[in-house]
């Protein structure tokens, strides 16, 4: 039986945090699952591999989070419903899909929300958006909505979000290859699987 990965071994592919947190599942083909974000200390471990949380931040979050375990457990599903809502508005890019109205709700009052964690700094002679320490438990979820609101609104100045055609995998990711045309998460796992199976249907004929 094969071990499933944990937060700290998954891949990230998607070139983008807000991408990497859609593709905290594991499979979003045929089959949905497993879970990766099983407790709020792998959202938290999440975060911290992808930079938005730091290490001392990383450690405040998790000492609250063992003070109030019933309010991590609340904060954990509301980053799991922010990251569903975010996979379909991704997928409005990517798909062509119709965006619902529920979900950019959501994301607006999480950005409302988010807008209250950064403040403007002056940095030399520039003034720069800054987050406030990490001290509230929707830390992570607020941070990712910022950059998943940031994401969605370059889209003619970055390269398009695609969807993994591997099967059963589904995984988002922004397509840097140089003719557009990436069709896998990985060439080496989703592309690798996908010429395995076309050579073995070649031979089955």
């Amino acid at each position: 039986m094969t071990r499933q990965k944990t937060i700290e071994e998954i891949n990230l592919l998607g070139s983008h945090p807000a991408l990497d947190f859609v593709n905290t599942v594991d499979s979003r083909g045929e089959r949905w699952g497993p879970e990766f974000l099983n407790s709020y200390a792998d959202l938290v471990t999440w975060a911290r591999r992808v930079d938005i949380v730091d290490e001392e931040e990383q450690r405040t979050l998790l000492a609250l989070a063992k003070r109030s375990p019933s309010d991590a457990q609340k904060e954990l599903i509301c980053a799991r419903e922010l990251r569903e809502a975010l996979h379909r508005i991704f997928l409005v890019e990517a798909q062509s899909k119709p965006v619902r109205e529920k979900d950019l709700e959501l994301l607006n009052e999480a950005t409302r929300r988010a807008q209250a964690q950064r403040a403007l700094f002056c940095r030399g002679n520039a003034i720069e958006w800054r987050r406030l320490p990490a001290i509230q438990m929707n830390a992570v979820a607020t941070r990712v909505c910022l950059l998943a609101a940031d994401l969605l609104t370059s889209r003619w100045s970055r390269r398009p979000i695609q969807v993994c055609e591997g099967t059963n995998c589904g995984w988002l990711f922004l397509d840097h290859s140089r003719n557009g045309r990436r069709r896998w998460c990985s060439d080496r796992t989703c592309g690798s699987h996908a010429r395995v199976r076309k050579f073995r249907a070649v031979r089955v004929k």
